[in-house]
């Protein structure tokens, strides 16, 4: 393995690893500032938070995140062992969370591949002068100076070659084994961490295995453990502690070594790490822990319980594995539905192809759940946001998080989280009144957001309720006739309708939000980025009792169960979840209005007819409706009658994106990507919300 890779490897753990550190912080911090106090379980965990960061960091060469790391860590220390009775507890809360947002600002500047450049030294300041009013003693900056210089960053990325030898007298000499926790992964790279960690910090040491740089060494560090040979001054408590520091550390075991001479000599003269005891082969050095290994052979004897059943995945090979599986889809289809086929009476191969379509199925079912993540993880983030809002505005809100263990398709999560932000923000701004102003209405001072996920289908409803003053209807349809967004026939909408208004692109305004105390600013980018992923929004609200705003998105983006229909020499797609039924329709039926408008009457009701041959200019023969099928289609409450040729059959197939000269075409609406067919045509799948709303 190349440093480069190894570079490469190190870097993205880190970024995860930090990434989840930080989050993991952040949800601590959030339920220790609801109690107003910090427990001594609360205080250990971020101290080791925090003193995890600054190792990392500093192994990394990201020294203004390890500094910055470093002063939080003094502040936690300080908290931990002198227990201070009088401390500002909204100050501290305010340092920490200040802290986060940078190092999440550096984490994001190395995921997009920039620089670490960002200046930490103001934060430290602050964090030191705090701890300076804490102590309440003027030699405590002295102090802060002895500890700030105590802490040397490290100048190398990866684990340096093996010194030469030295004749300095050593006091101690020690074997270590260090176990780390099972499924964490990437053990070779986990061993890195703690070569480069013990630099400079202990005087001589080696390790095995040697070549911890390539992936083959991860076996032997499952099985044996990492261990490393020490030579040093420091004493047996010193060595422990500062090896107790490990990441992922599941086992620590320290014994000293007797003859120094005997044990290192074979490291000074170049041997291999593999005669440190003195041996005369390899066989000799094996035998060190022979209860766990096979007695016949001297190897490693497998152990179930470093058994790894769990792995990191990148994503982009997740991307890369779908995309496959949906390449297979669409082969199947062209097998199983080749036109050469027709007429054909072939038992053997239709059986055959019904066990291809079980197999399909079931792996595309299965890569299918690999990439579903909970929305646990985006859900908490919203705590973070709630706390800053309530602060900024003096407002009290309480945050209820309903079905966070609900999963949706790991590229799903990244373009609901704006969203959610968003709309949890209008509500705290918009909606929730000021605690006095509750009060006056009879309402708690502290106002409720409800935060809720639910499977419905092959869909996800996520929904925010409050429990604030509502949308005020007047308003919103006066500034929607502001705006020129009022439909012709704006007398006849729904407050549902009206409601929906706010979503619609314009509707927003540069003024100040006070003028306007319904919900709308910048609701239209809620809407376009959930309309991107293939999902709806909707509105509803009760005066002076609240709104709640309903996401429907789908489970995934890549394979769907669509309708496939005939329109001239057109093929579209419809999906499955949107359709309603199917008819042919007669005569009888058949109502036109005064406008020209054709409708349809079922079961009573009427509902608007939509001929895809007129919306989308193809060429048919079969222009009469009784001569076609009608397929009954709806979305959020509303009902669309598609005029279409012919049924051609249902499927699952493939979604991929249309091309971007037909993105960029507005006067061809409904329009939410193409598949290909085992025919080998290409079919537009509809955008049914889109035709809805059309």
């Amino acid at each position: 393995m190349t440093n480069e890779r190894i570079n490469e490897l190190m870097l993205e753990l880190f970024i995860f690893e930090t990434t989840q550190l930080v989050e993991q912080l952040e949800q601590i911090l959030i339920t220790t500032e609801k109690n107003a106090s910090f427990t001594t379980e609360q205080i250990n965990e971020i101290f080791r938070i925090m003193h995890t960061i600054k190792g990392s960091s500093a192994m990394m060469l990201f020294n203004n995140i390890a500094a910055l790391a470093h002063a939080l860590e003094d502040l936690f220390f300080f908290l931990r062992e002198e227990k201070p009775r009088e401390v500002n507890f909204s100050e501290i809360m305010d340092l920490v969370f200040n802290g986060l947002d940078f190092i999440n600002v550096e984490l994001l500047k190395l995921t997009n591949g920039d620089k670490v450049d960002g200046e930490a030294t103001r934060l430290i300041e602050q964090l030191h002068g705090y701890l300076l009013l804490l102590k309440g003693d003027q030699l405590v900056q002295e102090n802060l100076q002895s500890e700030s210089d105590s802490f040397i960053p490290q100048q190398f990325y990866i684990s340096k070659s093996k010194q030469s030898g030295t004749e300095d007298q050593f006091e101690n000499a020690f074997q270590a084994t260090i176990y780390f926790e099972e499924n964490c992964g990437m053990e070779n790279l986990r061993a890195f961490g703690v070569v480069n960690e013990l630099e400079g910090q202990l005087e001589e040491f080696y390790h095995l295995p040697q070549n911890i740089e390539d992936d083959e060494s991860i076996s032997e560090i499952l099985t044996e453990g990492f261990r490393l040979f020490i030579k040093t001054n420091h004493s047996d408590e010193e060595v422990r502690d500062l090896l107790q520091q490990t990441m992922f550390l599941k086992e620590l075991t320290l014994k000293g070594i007797d003859d120094l001479e005997t044990a290192f000599c074979p490291f000074r003269n170049e041997l291999t790490p593999t005669e440190l005891l003195g041996g005369d082969s390899l066989n000799s050095l094996m035998t060190l822990d022979q209860a766990e290994k096979d007695p016949t052979n001297g190897k490693p004897a497998a152990s179930a319980q470093n058994h790894q059943s769990i792995i990191n995945v990148s994503v982009a090979k997740l991307d890369k594995l779908m995309d496959l599986v949906g390449e297979m889809v669409i082969a199947e289809a062209m097998v199983t539905q080749n036109p050469d086929l027709k007429g054909l009476d072939l038992q053997n191969f239709q059986k055959a192809a019904r066990q291809l379509n079980k197999i399909t199925t079931e792996l595309q079912d299965i890569v299918m759940s690999v990439r579903m993540v909970p929305l646990a993880g985006t859900f908490q983030k919203m705590n973070r946001t709630v706390r800053d809002m309530c602060k900024k505005l003096n407002k009290e809100v309480s945050l209820k998080l309903i079905g966070e263990e609900t999963e949706v398709d790991k590229n799903i999560i990244e373009h609901i989280a704006d969203p959610l932000m968003h709309l949890i923000r209008n509500s705290i701004d918009h909606g929730i009144e000021e605690p006095h102003i509750r009060e006056a209405k009879g309402k708690s001072r502290s106002g409720t957001i409800v935060l809720e996920a639910k499977n419905a289908g092959s869909d996800v409803l996520v929904s925010i309720r409050d429990d604030g003053q509502g949308f005020n209807k007047d308003k919103i349809l006066a500034k929607a006739f502001e705006h020129n967004l009022l439909p012709p026939n704006f007398e006849e909408l729904s407050n549902k309708e009206i409601y929906q208004l706010i979503f619609l692109p314009g509707f927003s305004t540069n003024e100040s939000v006070t003028e306007f105390s319904g919900r709308g600013v910048g609701m239209d980018v809620v809407s376009s980025n959930i309309s991107a992923v293939g999902g709806s929004v909707t509105a509803d609200s009760i005066p002076e009792e609240g709104a709640s705003i309903t996401l429907k998105i789908p489970l995934t983006l890549a394979i769907i169960d669509g309708m496939t229909v005939k329109v001239g020499n057109a093929r579209y797609t419809i999906p499955t979840i949107s359709v309603k039924e199917s008819f042919k329709p007669k005569l009888s039926d058949i109502i036109v209005d005064p406008d020209q408008r054709e409708m349809i009457m079922v079961r009573g009701h009427c509902y608007p007819v939509l001929r895809l041959h007129q919306f989308y200019r193809v060429k048919t023969e079969i222009i009469e409706l009784i001569k076609g099928m009608i397929v009954m289609v709806e979305q959020e409450g509303k009902t669309l009658c598609l005029f279409v040729d012919e049924l051609v059959g249902q499927q699952q197939v493939v979604v991929k994106a249309l091309p971007t000269y037909i993105k960029t075409l507005k006067e061809i609406p409904g329009l939410a990507g193409c598949t290909l067919l085992g025919d080998g045509s290409i079919s537009l799948i509809l955008d049914i919300p889109g035709l809805i709303s059309y």
